[in-house]
C-alpha cells in the first residue's frame, strides 16, 4: 500500500495578493533537495479539487506537489472575487514557481508545471516565458484560439453577447457598483458560464466541495475569450507531455498546440470524457502515472 503524503499549508505573495496552498510530501525517502512540481486545475476552480487529485499522487510519485488557490479564489486574498483574468493567474503560477524556488526542500533546478483543463493555457504561457521551469504537462488540455471559441460559444452572436455582458460588467465595477455574478454552473440558468449538465461541480461526492463557489464574474468574459495560448507554443523548448482523450473537450485545440511545440514533446491519447480526468480513480490514476513517468524522465 502507497504511504499517504504528507501534507504542509502553505502562502506565499503574488503581486501583493497572499496565496494559500497545500504543498504535498512524499511520505518517506531522503532529506535532500527535491524536484518539485506546481500542479493547477480548471477555470473557477480551488486547489481541493482536481489539483489535490494530481498533487497527491504527484507526491506518492517522489515529487513535492504545490496546489494553490488563485487571486480571489478559495482560500487566498484578492478582490474582486472569482474573476477568470488568464493574466492575473499566469502571473500567480509564476509566483508559485517562485515560491518552490526558494523553498529549502526544493531543487531549484528540478521544477515543473501541471496544468489541467484550463490552467493548461496559463501554465504553458508561463512556461514559456519562465526559464525556471524545466518540465510541462498537460492533462485534458483546453487550449482554445479565437475560432474554437466562437465554435464553443455559440458564433460570433454568442461570443459577442457574452463580451458586451463583461465589458459593461467591467464598466460598473469602475464605477463603484456591485460586482455583477453569475452562476459558475448551472442546468437551468442559460446567464452561468458553463449551462448544461456539468454533473462534476454540482456533485457534493465530486467538485461540489465546500471550499468551491458556484459563481463567475460577468466581468471575467473579455478576459477569458480573447485569451489565446496557441502562440506561445513555438517558444516553449522544454520537454512537454499533453495527455487528451477525442472524447474530452477541445481534442483539435491540443493537437495544434503539440505541433507547434519548439521542444521535445509526446501527445499521449488515451480514453475517457473530461470530467473523468478530474476525479475519477482510474482515469486520474492513468493520466497521473504517465505524468509521474514524465516528470521523473524530465527532473530525476
Amino acid at each position: 500500500m502507497t504511504a499517504t503524503p504528507a501534507t504542509e499549508r502553505v502562502a506565499f505573495d503574488s503581486d501583493g495578493t497572499t496565496l494559500v496552498g497545500a504543498l504535498y510530501r512524499p511520505a518517506a525517502g531522503d532529506r535532500g533537495r527535491k524536484p518539485a512540481v506546481v500542479v493547477t486545475g480548471s477555470w473557477t476552480t480551488v486547489k481541493e479539487q482536481m489539483a489535490a487529485e494530481y498533487a497527491r499522487r504527484l507526491a506518492e510519485a517522489g515529487f513535492l506537489a504545490l496546489a494553490f488557490d488563485f487571486t480571489g479564489f478559495g482560500e487566498s486574498g484578492g478582490l474582486p472575487r472569482q474573476v477568470e483574468s488568464p493574466d492575473r493567474k499566469i502571473r500567480d503560477i509564476h509566483s508559485a514557481v517562485t515560491f518552490l524556488a526558494g523553498h529549502g526542500s526544493v531543487d531549484p533546478g528540478r521544477i515543473g508545471a501541471l496544468g489541467v483543463c484550463a490552467s493548461s493555457g496559463y501554465t504553458a504561457v508561463n512556461t514559456a516565458d519562465d526559464p525556471r521551469v524545466r518540465s510541462l504537462a498537460l492533462v485534458a488540455p483546453w487550449l482554445h484560439d479565437a475560432a474554437l471559441v466562437r465554435e464553443i460559444y455559440g458564433g460570433a452572436e454568442g461570443v459577442r453577447q457574452r463580451m458586451e455582458a463583461g465589458q459593461e460588467a467591467q464598466k460598473e465595477q469602475a464605477n463603484g457598483e456591485p460586482v455583477r455574478y453569475v452562476p459558475a454552473v448551472s442546468t437551468t440558468d442559460p446567464e452561468a458560464a458553463m449551462f448544461g449538465p456539468f454533473d462534476y461541480y454540482l456533485d457534493e461526492k465530486r467538485g461540489a466541495v465546500p471550499a468551491w463557489v458556484n459563481s463567475f464574474a460577468v466581468m471575467s468574459w473579455p478576459h477569458w475569450l480573447t485569451f489565446d495560448p496557441q502562440p506561445a507554443a513555438p517558444r516553449i523548448k522544454v520537454p512537454t507531455l499533453l495527455v487528451h482523450s477525442r472524447e474530452a473537450a477541445i481534442p483539435e485545440g491540443a493537437e495544434k498546440f503539440s505541433g507547434a511545440l519548439g521542444g521535445p514533446s509526446s501527445l499521449v491519447w488515451t480514453s475517457g470524457t473530461q470530467f473523468d480526468f478530474y476525479d475519477q480513480d482510474a482515469k486520474v490514476t492513468e493520466a497521473a502515472a504517465l505524468v509521474a513517468r514524465h516528470f521523473t524522465q524530465t527532473l530525476l
